[in-house]
């Protein structure tokens, strides 16, 4: 499936700082992260505990956020985004940039 630019166009992605990341309760799959995307901070869920046992791990860690997805409650938590990782394998893979950026740089 292909897409026109124009419906790319209305991805906004920021690079943020992951400031906190925790296990969510009885959830098997649920990361909480607090991410800092320059003039604001926002609650992600990120399906990935299973990849990553130790989620502290992640704090300090700049990842691409797509900010204008809908908010969604995951498990009683609202999803006020989604971080953007590859797939190999079916494993996540962090993505981020190659040197330290200012938190909320918008990728195009």
């Amino acid at each position: 499936m292909t897409i026109t630019y124009d419906d790319f166009a209305k991805l906004e992605i920021k690079i943020g700082t992951i400031t906190s990341a925790v296990k969510v309760p009885e959830a098997d799959k649920l990361i909480k992260l607090e991410v800092n995307l320059g003039e604001e901070n926002r609650q992600i869920m990120a399906g990935i505990a299973e990849f990553f046992p130790t989620p502290e791990d992640l704090v300090g860690k700049q990842v691409p956020i797509l900010v204008n997805l809908q908010p969604r409650k995951l498990r009683g938590y609202e999803s006020q985004g989604m971080m953007l990782a590859a797939d190999v394998d079916g494993k996540p893979v962090l993505l981020h940039p190659q040197q330290q950026i200012p938190d909320g740089s918008v990728v195009k």
